[in-house]
């Protein structure tokens, strides 16, 4: 049977930057461009050159992308300019993107109101933009702002807006429920009176989640004839959210109204890697992971004691609607945890870690990782950690050295300009192979100290470690209160550009820290192939 191509859109960088709370780097950003690249994702909108400094050095250097077509938001030019006269418009053909996705009103009151325009301008606004984008070689669409509820006020002109682009070249013409206030049935009637007039396979769908039902409209819309689908990851976005291309890209993968009739970009095989996906992007912005979230949720496939437990034991699916290693995910009964072996083992081949299947040392990794993560680790995000994890329990990692005793302190001085500052000084004393070694350091703060005294001699192994630097340090609090407990991550990049994450969980921040300190170093040990 041929299945038509779904197309899959993600907007985390530019409406998911709009959520409260989030602000992404420019590393941030190239990131997660590049996670979604590797995930499948037909399109990535980067976000908005000339808008702000960062998305302006975002593609000005762009991501190397493999598959995903990078791309450019912004406006249609302004009402009373020319096209050749409008700055926002000249940022977008500018910027290294192979996509321009253009935002228009689709309105009459918005035009009215919000512009103070006339219906005509809007729709010239919209041709010329699109030609003019068109010209200059981009693919272009057109996100018709306030579509639905333009079309409920005066639908002629809501269309006549989407006809103007398609007409004039747009591949996509994409209708938004920009307010999120469209139920699902008048999102799949409306949808269903356009794709009269513009083919389905170049109309897409933008869903905002204020009633919580952006991932339910978008497959509303899809049902209609729809054939792209926005959204964000773990469905970021203003106000309430868009819809959530998390809970979207298994329902279209693992359910047969969607899966029989259609196409992704994300193969089962990326899929496998949602969660990861999911917790990564959380650990990235310091937020705590919705343990109750469709899918990938900590929570998404955990069952109690009780009749329902007795029968997950028999046979997974009396409960389970999807399989949750599809996802990535792992089934738990709490009474008698069934997860983890064939996660760990999957973990161990991407990691190139030999192993036995039969070696009940692999029992104990599982269990090791239950508790430790029950004591708030998360090796999703910890690639490097969970290689020596598994190294040091089916034990295969040397000791290089050992740490005797570090000490770190902080105080407040004046320098000799008279000025007051903050100074933070840390000694360790490492224990080589019989040698005693001790080095100091100051720094500008007590994790940089500890890391410069740390690698500032490890006699010979020195060599192994002198261009490793720690590029990235995220500290998230756990839970709340005097006992609070924390977690920090330490992203590492050594002298090939390779980089890794390591964790580290204590009450304490500073043994938190150190403790991916420590493995970030003895990690790059263990990928250099150091001699014990």
């Amino acid at each position: 049977m041929n299945r038509e191509r779904l197309y899959l859109f993600d907007t985390t960088l530019r409406d998911g930057a709009q959520t409260n709370g989030v602000d992404f780097t420019l590393r941030d950003k190239q990131l997660i461009a590049g996670m979604l690249d590797e995930l499948g994702i037909d399109y990535i909108e980067g976000g908005y050159p000339g808008a702000n400094p960062t998305d302006t050095e975002l593609f000005a250097n762009r991501p190397k992308l493999t598959r995903a077509c990078f791309t450019a938001f912004g406006m249609t030019r302004r009402p009373g300019r020319s096209v050749s006269n409008d700055p926002g418009v000249a940022s977008l053909l500018e910027a290294k993107a192979d996509a321009i996705c253009f935002v228009a009103k689709s309105s009459a009151y918005q035009v009215r109101v919000a512009l103070e325009t006339t219906k005509e301008e809007n729709l010239s606004s919209i041709r010329e933009s699109v030609k003019a984008a068109k010209s200059a070689g981009r693919e272009v669409m057109l996100d018709c702002e306030h579509f639905f509820d333009g079309y409920k006020e005066d639908p002629e002109f809501a269309l006549a807006c989407a006809k103007a682009a398609y007409d004039s070249g747009a591949r996509w013409v994409v209708l938004c429920d920009t307010n999120g206030g469209a139920m699902p049935h008048e999102i799949e009637s409306i949808v269903t009176e356009v794709v009269k007039q513009i083919p389905g396979d170049h109309v897409g769908i933008h869903a905002h989640n204020d009633t919580e039902q952006a991932v339910a409209n978008s497959l509303a819309a899809v049902r209609a004839g729809a054939r792209q689908i926005q959204g964000t990851l773990n469905g970021l976005g203003e106000r309430c959210g868009n819809a959530n291309l998390c809970s979207l890209i298994p329902t279209l993968r693992l359910k047969s109204e969607f899966s029989d009739a259609f196409e992704l970009g994300v193969s089962p095989e990326k899929m496998a890697n949602l969660v990861k996906v999911s917790r990564t992007l959380d650990d990235m912005l310091n937020r705590a992971p919705n343990r109750h979230a469709a899918y990938v949720g900590e929570s998404a496939f955990v069952t109690k004691t009780g009749i329902h437990a007795s029968a997950m034991l028999k046979d997974p699916q009396t409960y389970e609607h999807v399989p949750p290693e599809a996802i990535g995910n792992h089934r738990k009964v709490l009474v008698s945890d069934q997860a983890g072996r064939s996660n760990v083992i999957a973990e161990l081949e991407r990691a190139g870690i030999p192993y036995d299947k039969n070696d009940p040392k692999l029992v104990r990794l599982v269990e090791e990782l239950k508790d430790r993560e029950a004591a708030g680790y998360a090796y999703e995000s910890a690639n490097a950690s969970f290689d020596l994890l598994a190294r040091r329990t089916l034990g295969r990692v040397p000791e290089y050295f050992r740490v005797e005793q570090f000490d770190v302190n902080v105080e407040q001085r004046y320098n000799a300009n008279g000025q007051r500052i903050t100074v933070a000084m840390a000694v360790v004393k490492v224990d080589v192979a019989g040698e005693r070694l001790i080095s100091a350091a100051e720094g500008n703060g007590p994790v940089n100290a500890l890391d410069v005294a740390l690698r500032k001699d490890l006699g010979k192994y020195q060599k192994y470690i002198e261009r490793l630097k720690l590029i990235d340090y995220r500290v998230r609090i756990l839970n709340g209160g005097t006992e609070a407990v924390t977690r920090v991550l330490i992203e590492s990049e050594d002298e090939n550009g390779e980089r890794w994450t390591t964790i580290g969980v204590s009450p304490n921040i500073i043994d938190a820290s150190f403790q991916a300190l420590m493995d970030s170093v003895i990690y790059k040990l263990v990928k250099s192939g150091a001699p014990v």
